[in-house]
């Protein structure tokens, strides 16, 4: 392909906004302005006022700024020709625009395209516990597009803490590990990103913290959903926002911005489970996190040997954990440049943007190739990217990234759903979710008829016995049988 047409990342700009008084905070629209001047600022080029595309992130901090590409555009002074903005907050967004603006400046369609995001949840909810009489918001559980109530919503299963650590118990099973093991396991990542971000001038908390103290419950450390604590699940009460500028390497040059700024941009590889969680196959792997990751390698003829630095989506241990071994990715080596969700910062979907900006920082200080893997929603979302120091001879542009059909085919049969179901099942994957005083509140399983249908049962908080079954460091629950009965509302678990 014409070389002048390659994409590069030649700008990053990251900001953390955090008065002392949450509420006189930056909205989103400041957030991610401050961003992109600092991209600018960066590239020590004038680029935004040429741009001729805009890519957004949607937050959800501010629900009257929904729609955020216009009054950014007119924030910045600009009217990009063409303007995007991702379907929901999802956390492979970032990833998705920095792929559709590679795409279409290979094309020739695009020369100078600007990607954003930010979210202002700290502020958000200052504001509206001020507003409500200092009641504080559970913005998550709050969010629009989660008020809804249905099966799972009934059982508790709402946000995205109460979902992952399914996925987390079910893969300790798959794996055989203690509990003791898949903790260690979770402690000396998370503990990795912790010293990460603690040398990041641009993460939300820089403190290094041990293993141990990732997964050992205490006064700071409550538990919330089995097994995570408040230190493994991504901490969404940050002012964060971050931006990316990509041009074209003719442009770049034309621009004068100097080579050892370029990051080339790889090609990437999208694929999705179903939107219902419900509607997985299995609860220990993901097809398509597996195609979107390997695929992205494939198209741009990286091994995973040869990846310097990664960026493996880490809002939970659990797909880290999945992710790492995809790539043989050693546990003893940082899955992350920015810090990870609990450390760097959790702004819902824009992330990943930070993840980018951190990236680039540390192929221009140590020139490689780094692998950048999205997720989003519960599992749901996956998106990869290769970017490095050095032009990626078998990239090229435009190229597709949707490799959906493949990730279908990998998949195993998902079972169907038997709401009304009662009797005998074995334990597929479970929870329990704990109040502020570190109490059980109830706990979840997600269970197997032996027809093989999928049902869920709750635990309640006073069943002692049953929660301790479940939370036991003496094996799994998983593949126990039990039996499920019809309780006044919901149905309930027991043990055989």
């Amino acid at each position: 392909m014409d070389q002048d047409r390659l994409p590069v990342i030649v700008g990053v700009g990251q900001v953390n906004d955090r008065p002392a008084d949450p509420l006189t905070g930056m909205d989103p629209i400041e957030l991610m302005a401050a961003a992109l001047r600092k991209s600018e600022g960066d590239a020590a080029a004038s680029l935004i006022a040429d741009a001729d595309f805009l890519g957004v992130v949607m937050q959800i901090a501010f629900p009257d700024l929904r729609q955020a590409c216009a009054p950014l555009a007119a924030a910045l002074g600009i009217a990009p020709a063409q303007m995007v903005q991702s379907e929901g907050p999802n956390g492979d967004s970032p990833i998705l625009l920095l792929n559709e603006a590679a795409n279409r400046i290979g094309a020739g369609e695009a020369k100078i395209a600007l990607i954003c995001g930010a979210e202002a949840l700290r502020t958000a909810a200052a504001r509206t516990a001020a507003a409500q009489g200092g009641r504080k918001p559970d913005q998550l559980r709050e969010a629009s597009h989660r008020r809804q109530l249905g099966y799972a919503q009934s059982y508790g299963l709402v946000a995205p803490v109460d979902v992952y650590p399914l996925y987390e118990n079910g893969l300790r099973a798959k794996l055989g590990q203690t509990l003791e093991q898949a903790q260690a396991e979770s402690g000396a990542i998370w503990s990795r990103f912790s010293e990460v971000a603690a040398a990041n001038e641009n993460a939300w908390i820089r403190k290094p913290v041990s293993a141990v103290e990732v997964v050992t419950p205490s006064e700071s450390n409550r538990p919330i959903a089995f097994p995570y604590t408040k230190l493994q699940v991504a901490n969404s009460a940050v002012n964060q926002g971050a931006g990316f500028i990509v041009t074209s390497v003719g442009e770049a040059r034309r621009r004068g911005i100097p080579e050892d700024k370029w990051i080339y941009v790889g090609n990437g590889a999208a694929a999705h489970e179903a939107d219902s969680w419900m509607k997985r196959d299995t609860y220990d792997h993901s097809a398509s996190m597996e195609v979107s990751i390997l695929k992205a390698l494939e198209l741009n003829a990286v091994r995973p040997g040869q990846l310097d630095a990664v960026e493996l989506y880490s809002c939970f241990p659990c797909i880290p954990k999945m992710a790492r071994r995809i790539i043989d990715w050693p546990v003893d080596k940082p899955a992350s440049q920015f810090g990870g969700l609990t450390f760097g910062g959790g702004p819902i979907g824009n992330y990943m943007s930070h993840a980018v900006a951190s990236m680039v920082d540390r192929l221009r200080a140590e020139p490689g190739t780094g692998l950048l893997f999205a997720n989003g929603g519960y599992a749901t979302h996956n998106h990869s990217i290769v970017v490095s120091s050095q032009p990626i001879p078998a990239a090229s542009f435009p190229r597709s990234y949707d490799f959906q059909a493949e990730a279908d085919a990998a998949r195993g049969p998902v079972p169907d759903l038997d709401k009304d179901y009662v009797g005998p099942a074995t334990v597929e994957t479970f929870t329990v979710f704990y109040g502020r005083d570190g109490q059980p509140r109830a706990g979840v399983v997600v269970a197997l008829t032996p027809a093989g249908k999928r049902v869920l049962a709750q635990v309640p908080g006073n069943d002692a016995a049953t929660i301790e079954r479940l939370t036991s460091a003496e094996g799994t629950p998983v593949g126990a049988s039990g039996t499920i009965t019809r309780g006044d509302d919901l149905s309930r678990w027991t043990f055989a």
